[in-house]
């Protein structure tokens, strides 16, 4: 779930596999004070017109997306206890009843009610409990028991509908701060994350740094003479910790093998990074890697330059050997593929 477009009806799961069993529960619900009350009823097909209304709008408040609920599906459920009520009012006895559960349509409506309130949609709400209210006074009017029957039949309804209210103008207002909590909390926890494994890093290189160059130093802090061996390793150590600097793509254990024995034999070597390998996969790296070691393992004199182009090229990595009047520019593409290009030696030799 995307914290900064959550809503209640998320906090709520109103899409949910549940929310949806719930509303099949009330369709069945429907069904059942329907069948219960058929024996009651002049003709059958206004009840059940009344049932697919409710069963309907059931599911209309699970299935919509967004919140506040839209508009035109608000309008339409707006309507579901005047157009339900009405339907059955046409056919069930008129005056007071010994089975009041025959007007079920009442309670089935409010239910209808109330999630419109908890979808944001308060004022349509009451509207709609109003026409209902209006239906059953209009139908105990016009059949004689009295508007008093009708408004005492339906008003006792109203209380679901207020705690709708209250839920939609308390518990609505919190959802969007309990999301945004959390997303401060998530932001938080990976900013934390983050300084963490900069921390690590950091560590990690210093731990590197220190293993690799803390023994020279100690050499030339003692005063003691160097030997031709000793500069080598100097060299190669400068080298070393001057690719993992200019070069950090191209710090592969293979590559940095590979570019300390090319330079044990006499080649000089040189890897830049502009950083076009960033977002490449772990697949690409492995590619260009094993390029990089087979030009170098290739080369037992001259000079090898290995650039990692900037993002947007039409390469991704060159390679320039130069072995006395031998040049040439090897290009891997953005999969790792080589493209071997013969140049003359008149060609300046740059990447």
């Amino acid at each position: 779930m995307n914290s900064g477009n959550a809503t209640i009806s998320d906090l709520l799961r109103m899409h949910s596999k549940p929310a949806r069993a719930f509303a099949g529960l009330y369709a069945a619900t429907c069904v059942l004070l329907a069948a219960y009350n058929v024996d009651r009823v002049e003709n059958v097909w206004p009840m059940v017109v009344s049932v697919v209304v409710c069963i309907v709008a059931a599911f209309v408040l699970v299935a919509v997306e967004r919140d506040p609920l839209p508009l035109g599906p608000a309008l339409a459920l707006m309507c579901t206890g005047a157009v339900s009520c009405g339907a059955l009012f046409s056919v069930v006895p008129t005056g007071p009843t010994d089975r009041p559960v025959q007007l079920w349509t009442f309670g089935m409506s409010a239910t209808v009610l109330v999630f419109m309130c908890i979808r944001g949609r308060t004022l349509l709400a009451w509207i709609g409990f109003i026409l209902m209210v209006a239906t059953s006074v209009g139908w105990a009017q016009a059949t004689g028991a009295g508007a008093g029957y009708g408004l005492s039949v339906s008003l006792i309804n109203a209380g679901p509908v207020l705690m709708g209210t209250v839920f939609a103008y308390t518990i609505r207002p919190l959802a969007g701060s309990i999301y945004r909590l959390r997303a401060r909390s998530t932001q938080r926890i990976a900013r934390e994350s983050a300084a963490a494994a900069l921390l690590d890093e950091r560590d990690a290189q210093l731990a590197r740094l220190d293993a690799l160059a803390r023994p020279m130093l100690a050499l030339i802090a003692s005063g003691e003479p160097l030997r031709d061996e000793d500069r080598m390793r100097c060299a190669l150590l400068e080298a070393g910790l001057r690719d993992m600097l200019r070069a950090p793509a191209l710090q592969d254990p293979a590559v940095v093998e590979a570019a300390q024995a090319a330079r044990l034999r006499g080649v000089e070597v040189v890897m830049l990074d502009d950083k076009g390998m960033d977002d490449a996969t772990p697949e690409v790296h492995r590619r260009v890697h094993r390029a990089v070691v087979d030009c170098l393992d290739e080369m037992w004199s001259g000079a090898v330059t290995v650039r990692v182009l900037p993002p947007g090229r039409h390469s991704l990595v060159t390679m320039l050997l130069r072995d006395h009047a031998e040049v040439r520019r090897i290009e891997l593409d953005h999969s790792g593929s080589v493209l071997d290009r013969p140049l003359p030696a008149a060609v300046p030799l740059s990447t």
